[in-house]
């Protein structure tokens, strides 16, 4: 593999046809698509809406918009067209660009006619999941030079990004941190490894061909890796995880895999980040999600309620809910209502989120604790524990769960591993968990599983 020759030009890497994408060919891919947006009139300072599938296009666009001063607004190639228009209604946008309008752009010789900034002009707009209401687009504002610079330092210090760095995409670019990994590779003179999807075959293949050195993964994509054949080899210096419980099993079998100084957690949310954790870390202190990255302090209130101060540049706002804003606020500090505590050297660890507590029989009820015992249980695939109103107990603790086990055998691990009051009174397997545009767990949809 010649990655020097691949540096100045879009390639494909073996049998997996990834997309590899050098900081030199974004650029010029970039300056490309801003100039098709001064074509149209577009002026910087606009709204720019991109929905497409992952490709080393919608990347190149999407950085191309930050560093000539658009704000870039990313949504799901998956969503229907009235999820779009509920979710764009009270936005400004000025565009909304296709697959096939970012590969017409990207291929145009239209002359650059305004530039491209060395710093990003804001962060990139996603949209909270929705799963009690309609999404709401998390919007930082335009960023001085100073804060952005800020950013972008702090996000090169927690990774240790550097221009030597290849990164592979895993997730839909139009999630927060699938997204954040790669600009930020790519800003840093980096190359970024783009798949069409995560095929689980392919990646393995990937990270055994040696190319790769950095990577972000929700959980569920390490249990597939692990559990179809852990990598022979791998050069990956990061593998970085978050989005939801890991397993001890999965993250002792990525300890294998990648080595204790490749496997990094973090704690955080499409709307800001919270903490880092490496593996040494949670080997030493298990459960934890970490102690708050640098430059941030962790706060719980007498509710439970986690609170991470930020700095100036990590603000932003609930596009068209100033009531929503407010309460994520408290001066510098910002919460996004889950539930915690910290132990006396600063660790974090989480016990949920307080929309989703539980409360059975009087008594307060965390799913992400049943959670993460339940995906302990061998052939588990995914879990999820929520509460459905109930005459006797007002709050009855319900599983749903994929995976080759019985209803039997999640009860009786239960009871093996559980307090009495958290044991689920239903179980329901299933093929697939419901879940939002942006891959969460569905928790608006998970009462209808139940049946008296």
């Amino acid at each position: 593999m010649n990655i020097a020759g691949a540096r100045s030009s879009l390639t494909v890497v073996g049998d997996a046809k990834v997309e590899l994408l050098s900081s030199e060919v974004s650029h010029v891919m970039s300056q490309r698509i801003v100039a098709a947006f001064a074509q149209r009139g577009i002026q910087p300072r606009s709204f720019v809406v991109f929905q497409s599938a992952n490709s080393a296009h919608l990347l190149a666009g999407i950085y191309g918009a930050l560093l000539g001063g658009y704000a870039a607004v990313v949504i799901s190639e998956k969503l229907s067209d009235r999820e779009v228009n509920d979710m764009l209604e009270d936005l400004p946008h000025s565009l909304v660009v296709s697959a096939e309008m970012l590969e017409e752009f990207a291929k145009s010789n239209q002359p650059d006619s305004t530039g491209l900034s060395q710093r990003f002009c804001s962060r990139p707009v996603h949209f909270t999941s929705g799963t009690s209401g309609k999404p709401k687009g998390v919007w930082s504002g335009w960023l001085t030079s100073d804060d952005a610079d800020a950013l972008a330092s702090e996000e090169r210090d927690a990774w240790h990004l550097a221009k030597a760095d290849v990164h592979l995409v895993n997730g839909p670019l139009s999630h927060s941190a699938p997204l954040r990994f790669a600009l930020h590779t790519l800003l840093n003179g980096g190359m970024v490894l783009v798949p069409p999807r995560f095929d689980v075959e392919n990646v393995i293949a990937i990270i055994e061909s040696g190319l790769a050195t950095t990577t972000f993964m929700v959980p569920v994509h390490l249990q597939r890796i692990l559990d179809t054949r852990p990598p022979k080899r791998s050069s990956m210096r990061l593998v970085a995880h978050a989005g939801s419980s890991c397993a001890d099993r999965v993250r002792l079998a990525a300890i294998e895999a990648f080595g204790v100084d490749a496997l990094v957690e973090f704690y955080g949310s499409t709307e800001g980040q919270f903490t880092l954790c490496r593996a040494a870390e949670w080997r030493e202190h298990r459960g934890t999600v970490g102690r708050a990255r640098p430059g941030r302090e962790l706060n719980i209130d007498k509710g439970g309620r986690i609170w991470c101060r930020v700095p100036p540049y990590a603000r932003f706002e609930y596009w068209g809910d100033p009531e929503k804003s407010s309460a994520a606020w408290r001066g510098d500090w910002l919460t996004v209502g889950d539930v915690g505590r910290l132990d006396e050297l600063g660790y974090l660890y989480l016990e949920g989120r307080r929309t989703d507590l539980i409360i059975s029989g009087g008594v307060n009820v965390y799913p992400a604790e049943i959670e993460r015992v339940l995906s302990e249980l061998p052939s588990i695939v995914s879990v999820v524990a929520f509460g459905i109103d109930d005459p006797q107990w007002g709050q009855r603790v319900c599983v749903a769960y994929v995976g080759n086990v019985s209803d039997g055998e999640v009860l009786q691990y239960c009871h093996d591993n559980l307090a009495p009051y958290k044991h689920p009174k239903s179980i329901v397997k299933v093929t697939e968990l419901p879940r939002t545009h942006t891959g969460k767990i569905n928790r608006s949809a998970l009462a209808n599983l139940v049946r008296d």
